[in-house]
C-alpha cells in the first residue's frame, strides 16, 4: 500500500505572474516529473499539498480543471517561508505533490443549474477551477455570473482572463476594486477612471449599464447592484472571511436558501487524510469532509468562520 504521506515529484513547467505588490501572486503550471503525460485526476474545489524540498509544505487550492489537460495549475500568494521559497523557484525545478484531498464541489448534482460565483483576492483560485469545469461542459449548465474583487486593478489575479471572458457570450463577469478608505470607512469619491462606483448608501439603486463589467465597491455591494436571480441557481463564494460573510448576507436578501449557497473553508490542514486533527470543525475535518461546505451544513457546525 502506498504511503499517503509520501509526495510525488512534479516539475514546474511554467510560471505566470498574476499580480505584484507586497503580496505578489504567481501561477505555477506543473507536470508529473516521472510521467510527464500522466493526467491529474481531481474535482474542482479539491486541494493538494505542495512541498518545497528542504523548506516545508503547504496546502493549496487547485486553480485549474481536470479538463484543462495533463497539467495542474496552482496560484500562490507570497506570504510566508514556504510560499517565499516557492516564488524563488524557476521553471524546470522539482517540487513534491500529494493529493488531491477533500470533497470538491458536487458538480454532478448541479447539472442544469445556473451559477453565481463570488470571489475575492486569492479566493478566486478554487472558483477558477469550478468555472473551467463548467465551461468545459457548457451544455450541462445554465447561466453563469462571476463576481471578482481586488484592492486595485493591479492586484487582481486572472484579470486578463476574466476580461476576455467578459467579452464572451458564455457568461457574465463583474469585476470590482475597493473603495478609497478614510478613518470612518469608505469615501464616496470619484472612482478610478473606467471603474465607476456603485451607490455607496444603497447599492441596489446602482444603474448597471448594458455590458458594464467594471465597478468600484466591495464585492457584496456589486452583488446587491446586479441582484442575480436565485431561481435554479447555485451560489459559491470564496475569499476573505469578512467578504464571505457579507456575500452570504447579500445572497440571503436575494432569496437564496442555505442549501443553495456553498463556500470553501481554510483551516490549518496538515496531514490531508483526517488523522492529525488540526483542521477539525466540530465533528468534521476540513481536509476530508470539506473544504467545500454548504451554508446549510455550516449553520449546524460551531465556529464556522472562526
Amino acid at each position: 500500500m502506498a504511503n499517503p504521506y509520501v509526495p510525488r515529484r512534479a516539475r514546474i513547467e511554467s510560471i505566470r505572474d498574476e499580480c505584484g505588490g507586497p503580496r505578489p501572486v504567481r501561477t505555477f503550471r506543473l507536470a508529473w516529473a516521472d510521467e510527464p503525460t500522466a493526467p491529474f485526476d481531481f474535482l474542482p474545489g479539491q486541494c493538494v499539498e505542495l512541498s518545497v524540498i528542504g523548506v516545508g509544505e503547504i496546502f493549496l487550492s487547485i486553480a485549474s480543471a481536470a479538463e484543462d489537460g495533463d497539467r495542474l495549475e496552482l496560484s500562490v500568494m507570497r506570504v510566508g517561508r514556504v510560499t517565499s521559497a516557492l516564488h524563488a523557484l524557476e521553471e524546470g525545478e522539482i517540487v513534491g505533490l500529494r493529493g488531491p484531498y477533500g470533497n470538491g464541489f458536487p458538480v454532478a448534482g448541479w447539472h442544469g443549474s445556473n451559477f453565481v460565483l463570488i470571489g475575492g483576492g486569492i479566493g478566486q483560485a478554487p472558483l477558477r477551477s469550478l468555472l473551467h469545469h463548467v465551461l468545459a461542459h457548457r451544455d450541462d449548465y445554465g447561466r453563469i455570473q462571476v463576481f471578482h474583487g481586488a484592492r486595485s486593478p493591479e492586484a487582481m489575479i486572472y484579470r486578463d482572463e476574466l476580461e476576455a471572458q467578459a467579452a464572451s457570450t458564455d457568461l457574465d463577469v463583474y469585476l470590482t476594486i475597493d473603495w478609497k478608505m478614510g478613518d470612518d470607512g469608505p469615501l464616496d469619491e470619484d472612482a478610478r477612471e473606467g471603474w465607476p462606483r456603485v451607490a455607496l448608501d444603497d447599492p441596489v439603486t446602482t444603474e448597471v449599464a448594458p455590458g458594464q463589467f467594471r465597478f468600484t465597491g466591495f464585492v457584496p455591494q456589486v452583488v446587491d447592484a446586479v441582484s442575480p436571480s436565485c431561481g435554479d441557481t447555485i451560489a459559491v463564494t470564496c475569499g476573505p472571511p469578512v467578504m464571505i460573510g457579507l456575500a452570504v448576507q447579500s445572497l440571503e436578501r436575494l432569496g437564496f436558501r442555505p442549501e443553495q449557497i456553498y463556500t470553501t473553508l481554510e483551516r490549518r490542514m496538515k496531514c490531508g487524510i483526517g488523522l492529525c486533527g488540526r483542521c477539525n470543525l466540530g465533528p468534521q475535518f476540513v481536509c476530508t469532509d470539506g473544504p467545500v461546505f454548504s451554508q446549510q451544513q455550516l449553520l449546524a457546525l460551531p465556529e464556522a468562520f472562526a
